[in-house]
């Protein structure tokens, strides 16, 4: 095993990184439940009520028409949310390990703990 080896062993077995692994999938999982839900709603209300989806608003849009381009905002509310929590609260951390994992290899007498970034928010761009 060589020292990149070693250091991505380490910081996948510390528990910050772990809790942070979990907050990542669970974040994900329940933004893609939000989106997939949305629209088997909007699946199973045009297969089982037509009645209901035909109903007109106004003019010619009706009710099915109006919750299908509301698909359109709901992903768009899920995708900005995902984006807002993912740089408020997992690329400060993960960026603390990143910067962790590229410092020198420390002295042999150190103990080589992994600490992660102090949680800041607002204006992070991941970007640059």
């Amino acid at each position: 095993m060589n020292v990149e080896q070693a250091r991505q062993r380490e910081i996948s077995e510390n528990p910050e990184f772990r809790l942070l692994r979990r907050a990542q999938r669970r974040t994900g999982i329940r933004m893609t439940a939000l989106a997939v839900g949305g629209f088997l709603v909007y699946v199973l209300l045009s297969s089982f009520t037509p009645a209901l989806m035909n109903t007109s608003l106004v003019g010619h849009l009706t009710l099915g028409l109006a919750l299908g381009l509301g698909q359109f905002v709901v992903m768009a509310l899920v995708a900005r949310r995902h984006l807002v929590h993912m740089r408020t609260r997992i690329d400060p951390i993960a960026r603390g390990f990143r910067t962790q994992a590229h410092k020198q290899q420390p002295d042999p007498g150190e103990q080589g703990t992994w600490q992660a970034a102090p949680f800041r928010s607002g204006g992070q761009h991941t970007w640059r």
